[in-house]
């Protein structure tokens, strides 16, 4: 049944990441799903079957349709300018899973697109809605940490090689990038949101089990503008599971760790002065089903509200930007380019 009042979403990409889409556009009762596409005609019509709406194997065809206001992209990521153009120029806005490109040359004409046409563009960064980094983040704008000194974040996930063997191209330069570019991209969204630009990088980036061409694992270190010092340390190789995704903060007046596997449970939480935030401590730790957590429900909420009201997008098409240059930026500093 249609909801006149709804955003209509379709969707191009029917695989891992798409059914976090579809939950977030299902639990809002502003956002109506109408189409989805796979090249692969047997996901599309089980996502087609399972959300009740028709399915295409073909992108040309479904964006013909005249019923979509928005498109979700979740196809690999090399591939996220090319669909997010098209569903651009036939006027419907686009949302675009991370990475939004694998190049700076195809970020930009991205965003170029969806300017001249007058379409938003919303990159998901949903790591920001994270309850535990909210309550961080409310810290850090308030000042509370002093002049901050260290940062360190770890990813010690593990993808095996099954994983990059279920689709050629997991673990290619051209359309998916490694583990900074894949699986830490929200973790490096997530450096530029709480501590702003980047000085200068320095990297070290390896292959050392997977056979793919990109990274499995790699450390950076991080000059930030305002003079802390940060490191992101990722890997894929972690035995036997995802062990940890964390981020510790190290400052003049305050120390946090938010770990878990996801960011997703505060550790430790320890400030010179009280603040009445820190009741709110034990309250914002939750357990997530997977390492995505729930953060996609919040992100369509953003969207919506951004459609309807005129709200600021959470992270837009420039925001998504910076982070994929700072991705960039260490894999040119790394010695595996």
């Amino acid at each position: 049944m249609n909801n006149l009042n709804s955003i209509r979403f379709a969707l191009i990409g029917c695989g891992r990441i798409s059914r976090n889409h579809f939950e977030a556009i299902r639990n809002n009762p502003e956002a109506q799903l109408v189409a989805v596409c796979d090249e692969i005609e047997e996901r599309a019509q089980k996502a087609g079957i399972e959300n009740r709406v028709d399915f295409y194997t073909s992108y040309e065809k479904m964006l013909e349709r005249k019923d979509i206001d928005v498109v979700s992209v979740c196809t690999p990521s090399g591939l996220h300018p090319i669909h997010g153009i098209m569903a651009a120029q036939k006027g419907y806005h686009v949302v675009c899973e991370k990475p939004m490109a694998t190049t700076l040359e195809a970020a930009d004409k991205l965003i170029k697109t969806c300017e001249q046409k007058d379409v938003k563009l919303f990159v998901v960064k949903q790591n920001r809605l994270n309850s535990t980094l909210q309550l961080v983040k409310k810290a850090i704008d308030k000042g509370r940490f002093g002049k901050i000194y260290m940062v360190v974040v770890n990813v010690f996930w593990t993808r095996p090689q099954e994983y990059y063997d279920m689709a050629k191209w997991r673990g290619t330069w051209a359309l998916d990038g490694g583990a900074f570019m894949n699986q830490a991209s929200h973790y490096v969204d997530m450096l530029l949101w709480l501590f702003g630009d980047v000085e200068k990088v320095k990297a070290i980036t390896g292959t050392l089990a997977r056979n793919i061409e990109t990274e499995d694992t790699g450390s950076a270190i991080i000059q930030f503008k305002n003079g802390a010092i940060g490191s992101i340390n990722v890997t894929m190789l972690t035995y036997p599971k995802n062990l940890e995704g964390s981020l510790t903060i190290i400052g003049e007046k305050g120390t946090v760790k938010v770990g878990g596997t996801a960011v997703n449970k505060i550790e430790k939480w320890e400030f010179t002065e009280y603040d009445n935030d820190d009741q709110y401590v034990e309250q914002v730790n939750y357990t997530p089903p997977n390492v995505y957590g729930f953060g996609h429900s919040g992100y369509y909420h953003n969207i919506i509200d951004v459609l309807k009201n005129g709200s600021n997008a959470g992270t837009d098409g420039r925001e998504g930007r910076r982070s994929l240059k700072l991705i960039l930026d260490i894999y040119k500093q790394s010695s595996l380019c």
